[in-house]
């Protein structure tokens, strides 16, 4: 595992836990695995405030402090500054709302577990297995599905389609790093990570959030049947290109 190289090289390892709060890899939870784990409580993850926020975790109490000191513009005791720090301390209103939400989070979790699975039921029971593909789980995995995201070679038609249908759907995420502007002074061109500008061609995030109902599930799956048994009623267009 990446800890244990980095731990070889004295290096430490931040994991991006931002939308993985609850999740597990062989039994030990996601935010534990290297020396910190960043979650998000952005109002969209799985555990979501009423505006942006968030949480560092670590097993080592030096840097415990050190994170603290920053978070409080680089000061542990008033109007004595130490470092160069920030003003990133998580306001009470922000952490009353998450105290509230955390007792149901479990509950939650199991709910979009739930869901996940019952998506695979639908997509074998219509037959959808050779034209979409789902998101995997191992058994080493314990998988909290922020997201329920498929990958479909015709992905944009179909999201077209869906929507015609009220069935609400996303990206995540349109266009891979080494494309986006920020990073065109690094001049990868496009082909240059095949696999990553493939996933953002064909990834459609699906509902997975805890109150979906079987029905609407089944309406969501229903749906994207038909938009396929349409494709192969509609009769294609021949190009000429001689």
């Amino acid at each position: 595992m990446l800890p244990e190289i980095a731990g070889r090289q004295n290096s430490p390892v931040i994991e991006d836990a931002a939308q993985a709060i609850g999740s597990k890899w062989c039994g030990k939870g996601i935010g534990a695995l290297g020396t910190f784990g960043c979650f998000s409580f952005f109002p969209s993850k799985n555990l979501g405030g009423a505006g942006d926020g968030g949480m560092i975790t670590t097993n080592n109490s030096q840097l415990a402090q050190a994170v603290r000191t920053l978070r409080a513009h680089g000061s542990r005791r008033k109007y004595h500054y130490e470092v160069i720090g920030m003003n990133s301390r998580l306001d009470a209103l922000q952490a009353a709302i998450l105290r509230v939400k955390l007792r149901h989070l479990d509950r939650w979790t199991e709910c979009r577990r739930r869901n996940a699975d019952r998506y695979r039921e639908l997509v074998v029971e219509h037959g959808l297995q050779e034209r979409i593909s789902l998101p995997c789980s191992g058994s080493n995995e314990f998988h909290v599905y922020n997201q329920y995201t498929i990958r479909a070679p015709d992905r944009d038609e179909l999201l077209v389609y869906l929507g015609e249908q009220g069935i609400s759907t996303e990206i995540y995420y349109p266009t891979p790093l080494h494309l986006e502007p920020a990073f065109g002074y690094l001049r990868y061109p496009i082909g240059a990570f095949p696999q990553a500008e493939a996933a953002c061609r064909e990834v459609l995030s699906l509902p997975i959030y805890p109150e979906l109902t079987e029905e609407k599930q089944r309406t969501v799956v229903a749906a994207i049947a038909r938009f396929y048994s349409d494709q192969q009623k509609s009769p294609k267009t021949l190009v000429n290109k001689g």
